[in-house]
């Protein structure tokens, strides 16, 4: 039996389907109130975008052996896992041996075909391309992809967009907000557009939050997350062991990755921020100001010099961004962050809003309470 599960994101829409209700129960879930995931009769889905996925040993090795059938193939990285890609008339065909996935996309009708072996890694897929159509849809629209995150007013919409590179405290700033009376909008990256004649309208972009065990011992989660463990609940699948069995064990000690500087975090589902830790979530905004935090562990929480214009940087694009490259044709030549004149009339528009930096350091109390009089401003 097919189940169907349907996204839509502004004017965007499209539809995951599957015979295995693990694939569409997961984009249900991921997606949720910030993508109004719902559930439809998958007999009503005729046009539009679509995600087929299924489990299917034979349909995975015929179209693996088509890819590999004398055709002149590329090699890419997709999603961290290699990639071979070929042509088959106006279809694209590929193949993930290390996923055991086979994809054929036609871009002309924005059909998306899964088959592989099992059925979490098709459901991570779907989920995963599901998300890249609606971005396609959307940047073709005059949307673009800014890496920031925002939290929004619930009177009256206003949302703040907090900008920042890795470790500057984007999602620290944005979780504080949600939990003194913001709502959550997005952690790592948001989708805005140009309305009216200054506004800029702010959706969310799904998407698993990764929090290192320090900030959620500090935000006052450590006895929620272990104690939804220990009832038998559980994290996003992407989560490594060793952030399970920490938590397990109600140990919040930093985890690194061997050799490398890359910290292992808890990995939260967009759903388990209400469900978990009180923090309601935003569907949507209009953008009020922009937050430039920077984090000193040991300086007292302020508001500081430091705020800048937006850079080319500060858009999700394939010059910063090559984890999922457009190979499936979803945004048919649009770049990933968007339309040239569509980021220049953003930043236009975002540089006379209100900048403000300011500093943060783990006493979450106080930097609560700066980041709350900085937003009362605003």
């Amino acid at each position: 039996m097919i189940s169907a599960t349907r996204l839509e994101a502004a004017t965007a829409v499209v539809t995951v389907q599957s015979t295995s209700p693990e694939v569409t129960n997961w984009a249900q879930r991921y997606f949720g109130p910030w993508w109004n995931a719902t559930s439809v009769d998958p007999t009503t889905v005729c046009a539009g975008a679509v995600v087929s996925a299924d489990v299917d040993r034979d349909q995975y090795e015929e179209l693996t052996q088509l890819v590999h059938d004398g055709r002149d193939t590329e090699e890419v990285d997709y999603a961290k896992n290699r990639m071979l890609l070929a042509r088959d008339g106006e279809d694209i065909i590929a193949t993930s041996p290390d996923e055991w996935i086979a994809y054929r996309s036609t871009p002309a009708t924005g059909r998306l075909v899964l088959v592989g072996a099992h059925s979490m890694t098709l459901a991570l897929a779907a989920a995963r391309l599901a998300r890249e159509s609606v971005r396609g849809q959307l940047l073709r629209d005059g949307w673009a992809v800014l890496h920031s995150s925002a939290v929004v007013r619930p009177a009256d919409g206003a949302t703040l967009l907090a900008f920042g590179d890795k470790g500057a405290g984007k999602t620290t700033t944005a979780l504080l907000l949600a939990s003194n009376g913001w709502q959550l909008l997005a952690n790592d990256r948001v989708l805005v557009r140009p309305t009216g004649e200054r506004d800029v309208e702010v959706v969310p972009w799904p998407s698993a939050a990764a929090l290192g065990l320090g900030l959620v011992q500090a935000l006052g989660w450590d006895v929620g997350a272990r104690e939804h463990l220990r009832a038998g609940g559980s994290f996003h699948a992407t989560q490594h062991q060793s952030v399970t069995d920490a938590l397990s064990a109600g140990d919040f000690t930093p985890l690194w990755e061997k050799g490398q500087k890359r910290e292992r975090k808890l990995q939260v589902f967009p759903d388990q921020f209400p469900a978990l830790f009180g923090v309601p979530l935003a569907t949507g905004g209009r953008a009020a100001g922009l937050l430039f935090p920077q984090i000193d562990a040991d300086a007292a929480p302020d508001v500081v010099e430091g705020t800048r214009a937006l850079a080319e940087v500060d858009f999700m694009s394939g010059k910063t961004e090559d984890r999922y490259p457009d190979v499936f044709e979803l945004a048919q030549g649009v770049d990933g962050g968007g339309r040239a004149s569509a980021r220049a009339e953003i930043a236009a528009r975002l540089a006379e809003l209100p900048h403000r930096a300011v500093r943060l350091s783990h006493d979450v109390p106080a930097s609560a309470a700066v980041l709350s009089k900085v937003a009362d401003t605003i």
